[in-house]
């Protein structure tokens, strides 16, 4: 993978406790040049309101740099958050790593 790509895996709970380093994250790869990150939740088991807000700052600061933020493996609990806030209408999301690594290396 590119130099320019980040790979972020949050793991356990992201809420409020989390939320505010999980964006520190991703705020430092897009000032150190990253040009797509990716937010990998194969090991997050649970993600409220604040970890959404989080992920919603996260694609504007990822934005406003130019860059892409790309999302996947979300398990159900998350994917059904996505879909009652329509933020799957938002957010690129992927089944598993694979797939979204295969869309970035075809294009």
């Amino acid at each position: 993978m590119s130099s320019s790509i980040k790979v972020i895996q949050p793991s356990g709970i992201l809420d409020g406790n989390q939320a505010s380093e999980f964006r520190q994250e991703i705020a430092e790869a897009v000032q150190e040049g990253s040009e797509v990150i990716i937010v990998d939740f194969k090991n997050v088991t649970f993600m409220d309101s604040s970890g959404l807000g989080a992920l919603v700052l996260s694609l504007k600061t990822v934005r406003s740099a130019g860059g892409k933020l790309l999302i996947c493996s979300i398990n159900d609990q998350i994917k059904m958050l996505f879909e009652l806030t329509d933020m799957d209408r938002v957010f690129e999301i992927f089944n598993n790593r694979e797939e979204l690594e295969q869309k970035i290396l075809g294009s």
